[in-house]
């Protein structure tokens, strides 16, 4: 049966709430202390679970190694002492415990065997390398570890994470993550195992809420019909009735003009003057960077938007991305193409704003 819920994540800006400043510092030396470990245990995991399941290739073993991965109290097969998940369990609770918080491990561990486990036969295939998981990894914890307290103002958040207190910054925040979190400190909304991350040296709350479908009324029967493509971002067809989201003037011209302008002051920034050497002569260019993700972000959250908002106006469950394998393979080809139009990031977006319609996505 399908559940009714969906697991909205939310990235907030976070702070380390202490004034004494040997004590802040003490503490943000120990978030990427454990960072660093986490990144060390992250690949473990995978490594112990990859050589687990290629044992049996090893050839030159003897013949009793060559048996099933399974508990021996459970199979007269097996030759673990324990149930899978538990051997890169004992692994990491053997190095870390005493280092790190045992919650960040034990979630670490269950998120990335629940990973492997989904992509295991790809590797059997060759059809997927091995993950490779870099040092800016989040760090995982439970959900009931995390108590949001309001301030006088009910503008920001307090919690207290493993010892050490945290604030919110959410400032002139436009999006749901307020309500979110004042929703979660009233009850109506559960929070899910989350994670801390830290990104340039700062600190972000990546919140994971556990809420409802919106309910509509659906029929499966009724189809809407999508192209993406470069020309006209969406093109939706239910019925007889067609509709044009975006188009290629809007978005194509507009990222375009950015790029430009990103192209000139490149070709000037060797007359910058200099400071701190190359990172003072292209923080323009750095920022024109951010300009252009930003309004690319922008307009695939609203053609998202349109899209999924027209299927319920039409009572469409499903959504059919019309030719979508066909065009990516195109662009694969079309330097043009891959540089300039974001097939992922759209179907990516489509996707999560369908599924929390409760709309059925068939990409063909």
């Amino acid at each position: 049966m399908e559940k009714k819920t969906i697991i909205l994540t939310r990235k907030i800006q976070i702070y380390v709430d202490c004034e004494d400043k040997e004590q802040k510092d003490a503490h943000y030396k120990q978030l990427y202390e454990w960072q660093f470990m986490a990144f060390q245990a992250a690949n473990l995991i995978f490594t112990h679970l990859y050589v687990q399941d290629r044992v049996k290739d090893l050839i030159y073993f003897t013949d009793e190694v060559k048996v099933k991965l399974a508990d021996r109290a459970k199979d007269a097969g097996g030759i673990l002492n324990t149930s899978r998940m538990s051997t890169t369990y004992r692994v990491l609770s053997a190095k870390l415990l005493g280092k790190m918080p045992s919650d960040i491990f034990s979630n670490l561990n269950n998120s990335l065997y629940s990973v492997y486990s989904t992509e295991r036969s790809a590797y059997w295939k060759g059809e997927k390398s091995l993950r490779n998981y870099k040092r800016s990894i989040p760090l995982p914890f439970s959900g009931k570890l995390l108590k949001f307290v309001a301030d006088e103002k009910q503008r920001e958040f307090r919690f207290t994470l493993f010892k050490i207190p945290f604030k919110t910054y959410l400032g002139k925040d436009k999006t749901d993550k307020r309500v979110l979190i004042q929703r979660h400190v009233a009850g109506t909304l559960k929070l899910c195992a989350s994670s801390l991350k830290i990104d340039n040296g700062k600190l972000y709350l990546l919140a994971a809420f556990e809420m409802e479908r919106d309910e509509h009324r659906l029929k499966d029967t009724v189809i809407a019909e999508a192209s993406l493509s470069i020309e006209h971002p969406i093109v939706v067809k239910v019925g007889k009735a067609q509709f044009q989201i975006g188009n290629k003037e809007e978005f194509l011209h507009r990222r375009l003009a950015i790029q430009a302008a990103r192209h000139r002051l490149q070709r000037g920034s060797t007359y910058n003057r200099p400071g701190r050497g190359r990172r003072r002569k292209l923080k323009s260019l750095e920022d024109w960077d951010a300009k252009e993700k930003r309004y690319v972000d922008n307009r695939l959250h609203l053609y998202s938007r349109r899209l999924i908002d027209l299927c319920v106006k039409s009572e469409a469950g499903t959504l059919l991305l019309v030719n979508q394998q066909q065009k990516e393979e195109v662009a694969k080809d079309e330097e043009f193409l891959l540089r300039n139009w974001s097939y992922y990031g759209l179907k990516e977006k489509i996707a999560y704003k369908a599924k929390k319609a409760g709309i059925n996505v068939i990409e063909e």
